[in-house]
């Protein structure tokens, strides 16, 4: 006798047709699939989280929306089709939707009309540019959106004060004093900073010195960061992990006492950092400053 498969196996096996598809990197294939999937089992809420998932990472927000608001109706309850629905809610601007998806999801996000106002803390995100990505420290405001607060370097093509839409499953670790914070990564950007980036070297100082120089920055509504210091380049193994645990790297050549030292500095103005680097070298006689360039313009306000 031939063996019959009811509707749910059918659905099923599509499901798994398009989770393959997906893997291959045949992801409007994947789509087929999984639509198939839907049209012969439209109440199961799978196919729907896996169509609004791909939609969602190629940044076609109002189909990841409309996939995973299904996939919350077949299904109050599923966590991943909640948050997604909340992230593609939030890159639309559909704020009603998003206070929604995150206070069905167990987040008490207040209410109101306008933006989610619900600032979170300083979270490590993952910016990623054509040429490298880094991991930042920013402030994130809601459950889907950070600003930058580091100094990024040019290579990721972020800035300082981006504001970044990010993804809410965690893609590595990183220390805040004895806690593991997760890594976000962002998935785009909202908005530009009017902060541009510029880099300087500076020889024959103390690491001190330059502390004292990115507290004028600082002091002055700009930001600075020692780059010779703060940039650890790890394997991906170790990015997307925790850094501590995974394995040892070479260590890279020790600065010198008195430098060279690469600092990478966040402005509105040039004339502003000429201006505080001025002051500082007063301060600072014997300093060499050498190189200032801008390494990444502000993207103009329309």
């Amino acid at each position: 006798m031939p063996i019959r498969i009811g509707k749910a196996g059918k659905a099923t096996a599509f499901n798994e047709l398009g989770r393959r598809r997906n893997e291959e990197g045949d992801q409007d294939g994947a789509l087929e699939a999984y639509a198939q999937a839907s049209a012969i089992h439209p109440g199961w809420s799978v196919p729907w989280y896996n169509t609004g998932l791909i939609h969602k990472y190629r940044g076609e927000w109002a189909a990841s929306l409309q996939a995973n608001a299904r996939a919350v109706q077949c299904k109050s309850d599923n966590q991943g089709a909640l948050w997604n629905l909340g992230i593609a809610a939030t890159a639309l601007g559909d704020w009603a939707t998003a206070r929604r998806a995150w206070q069905q999801y167990g987040i008490r996000v207040p209410d109101g009309d306008g933006p989610v106002d619900f600032f979170i803390g300083l979270t490590p995100i993952r910016v990623h540019g054509d040429e490298a990505s880094d991991i930042v420290w920013s402030d994130r405001i809601d459950p889907a959106r950070a600003i930058l607060r580091n100094v990024p370097t040019p290579a990721c093509g972020h800035r300082y004060g981006d504001l970044v839409l990010h993804d809410g499953a965690a893609n590595g670790y990183r220390k805040r004093g004895e806690r593991d914070v997760p890594v976000f990564d962002a998935l785009e950007l909202i908005a530009p900073s009017d902060y541009s980036t510029y880099e300087v070297s500076i020889d024959d100082a103390k690491e001190e010195d330059i502390g004292a120089l990115i507290q004028r920055f600082e002091a002055a509504g700009s930001a600075a960061e020692n780059w010779t210091t703060s940039i650890q380049v790890l394997c991906k193994a170790c990015s997307e992990g925790r850094p501590d645990g995974q394995h040892n790297h070479a260590p890279g050549e020790p600065p010198e006492a008195f430098g060279p030292w690469h600092v990478g500095i966040a402005a509105r103005e040039e004339a502003d950092v000429r201006r505080i680097l001025d002051e500082w070298h007063q301060l600072t006689p014997k300093a060499g400053l050498r190189d200032l360039r801008c390494v990444l313009q502000a993207t103009p306000r329309s």
